[in-house]
């Protein structure tokens, strides 16, 4: 039997400083049969002649994230599709394990893939200490999927940026295919120059579209969980492991806190009542 074709989209914006080495890890990937779709958001760097140098095929398009992931979804030839960011490098079996896994089992339909977050700076470490706690809770969002499912049920909500990410497994999901299935083999998210200040910026950014994900979602019997600090605290208190490092245990609380304040905020003022009265 001949190999599946596996379409990897990567939006991009200004990424010269990092798509290099995310191209390079898809070039060692043990698994050969890939195509790359670089969604380019008009960058004015080097972006795109770097994805030309790696035989990428390229789209430009004025386009959020998940408008972004659309469009790669809609004009990729493979029969699965990898969603990954530009400052991602997939270690060397990511796509292989991805492949062995879905083929075996008909009803899985989306695959999680751990993710690692790279850097020096101590928010950098309190991201990806905070990371070991998700496994197989609902935090977790898939990042493989069947192309064709992907496309049937309309793919990521594109005037969502707050959890967009869990849009797509959640309508797979009432498709009844299994989107919580996993691989070994990680992703290693390069996230060196994040500063707390950045971090809380994205935050609020993301909590715009709070309120139209929550009003959409309500039903999603996972929603509660993903945004409740309560359940939050309960992960990492539950877990034996989590005081084992105190210094990164107190930084993922403070964190936490501080993203939970800003996530508020955005949702308050971006809230389709408060807008009104603003007006």
């Amino acid at each position: 039997m001949s190999e599946p074709l596996v379409s990897i989209i990567i939006p991009t914006y200004n990424s010269e400083k990092t798509l290099p080495l995310c191209l390079r890890s898809i070039k060692r990937q043990s698994y050969k049969k890939t195509e790359v779709i670089i969604v380019d958001n008009f960058s004015v760097d080097g972006t795109v002649d770097i994805a030309k140098s790696y035989g990428a095929k390229i789209i430009r398009e004025r386009a959020e994230r998940s408008k972004a992931k659309n469009i790669g979804l809609r004009i990729a030839k493979g029969q699965y599709v990898l969603f990954i960011d530009s400052d991602m490098e997939l270690t060397s079996k990511v796509v292989e394990e991805c492949v062995t896994l879905i083929e075996s089992k008909p009803k899985v339909g989306g695959i999680i893939i751990p993710e690692r977050s790279i850097g020096n700076s101590y928010w950098v470490k309190v991201r990806d200490f905070e990371r070991n706690f998700y496994t197989g809770t609902p935090i977790e969002s898939p990042r493989f999927f069947r192309r064709d499912i992907a496309l049937e049920v309309g793919g990521f909500d594109e005037d969502l940026i707050f959890y967009e990410e869990a849009t797509l497994p959640y309508k797979i999901e009432k498709q009844g295919y299994n989107v919580k299935a996993r691989v070994n083999s990680c992703i290693l998210h390069h996230e060196e120059n994040l500063t707390l200040r950045k971090l809380l910026r994205k935050r609020y950014h993301y909590a715009k579209s709070a309120y139209i994900y929550l009003k959409r979602y309500e039903s999603y019997k996972y929603v509660q969980k993903q945004i409740s600090p309560i359940h939050r605290l309960k992960i990492f208190m539950l877990n034996g492991k989590f005081w084992a490092n105190p210094i990164l245990a107190l930084g993922v609380l403070i964190m936490k806190f501080l993203e939970y304040i800003v996530s508020t905020l955005g949702y308050i003022v971006n809230h389709p009542v408060i807008r009104m009265l603003r007006k």
